[in-house]
């Protein structure tokens, strides 16, 4: 085993021989948005990503189905399924079959396995100082989805944060074989302050995030925030900082940005400042949703927080 559970990685990784080794994540949710083929499209980018930020390929997965069958019609099921199977084909993985069982709510996700050459191995203990943070997604889906589920969200905030969740981290595998990446991991729902914080503790390295460079989907994010629409998971995590991050002058709206939990989120690389241009243009061939510094590691302050904000 080269990757476990201890320390709190996107994905297990299980060496088969000298240059090959099985990467394997599972994961599955209840539905974020009212389209049910958008919801299965979401959902299985969420899976697929945790393959991708370990900088492997999804070779075959698993679907996990729970629905309460007197209330939701097959034809829904149905939809949710080919949501699904549509983003498992974009990245050339196969649905090779799955399981489901009654639930009193919907459930839906994927268990992936993918595969990855052990010398490119992606995992979230291998960041060094003067690495530089750059984040592939803005924050706020969290916020974004709470207001839809309010009734609240414009049409075009909407429309904005399906196509956003709905995006797989591709980009991951191609700067892993390319051996452009020191370490990664993808922002899910522990926020990404709460992502960075198992990064650093992974690596036994500090950090510092300049808040203002952290990009946000719109400007309505901010304003449904000042609403009081935030989820109660984004709010946790905001409660689970106290200790390892110096917040300094940072407002309240923004620290509830930079702890949002996030569904299907970008990806937080850390990049040797040499490598920076090469990862910024592939990142704009990729068309990322956002490709841009946020901060950087530096060495473990022995006294203090693992994260200070700067700037």
């Amino acid at each position: 085993m080269l990757v476990s559970s201890k320390t709190f990685d996107d994905a297990g990784v299980y060496r088969l021989d000298r240059h090959r080794a099985l990467v394997q994540t599972v994961d599955f949710f209840t539905p974020i948005v009212d389209d049910p083929f958008s919801y299965g499209q979401i959902a299985a980018a969420n899976s697929l990503s945790d393959i991708f930020a370990m900088g492997g390929r999804p070779l075959t997965a698993l679907n996990i189905v729970g629905f309460p069958t007197d209330l939701v019609r097959p034809r829904v099921i149905s939809s949710i399924l080919r949501g699904g199977l549509a983003k498992a084909a974009e990245v050339g993985c196969v649905i090779i079959g799955g399981h489901s069982i009654r639930n009193p709510e919907p459930i839906y996700g994927l268990a992936v396995t993918g595969v990855v050459d052990v010398r490119q191995v992606t995992t979230n203990a291998n960041a060094r100082p003067g690495d530089l943070l750059v984040l592939t997604k803005p924050l706020g889906t969290g916020i974004a989805t709470t207001a839809i589920k309010r009734g609240i969200a414009s049409s075009t905030l909407r429309r904005n944060v399906v196509t956003l969740m709905s995006k797989i981290n591709t980009v991951g595998a191609d700067l892993a074989e390319l051996r452009l990446v020191r370490a990664a991991t993808d922002i899910t729902g522990y926020g990404l302050i709460g992502h960075l914080v198992s990064l650093c503790r992974a690596s036994r390295v500090s950090s510092d995030i300049n808040p203002s460079a952290v990009p946000m989907i719109s400007e309505e994010i901010g304003e449904l925030i000042t609403l009081g629409c935030v989820p109660d998971g984004s709010r946790q995590n905001l409660h689970a900082t106290t200790v390892a991050v110096d917040w300094r002058d940072t407002d309240d709206g923004r620290r509830i940005l930079l702890t949002d939990a996030q569904t299907s989120g970008g990806l937080l690389l850390c990049v040797a400042e040499a490598k920076l241009k090469s990862v910024l243009s592939i990142l704009r061939k990729a068309r990322t949703p956002s490709a841009g510094v946020i901060g950087k590691i530096v060495s473990r302050r022995r006294r203090g927080p693992l994260i200070c904000m700067t700037g």
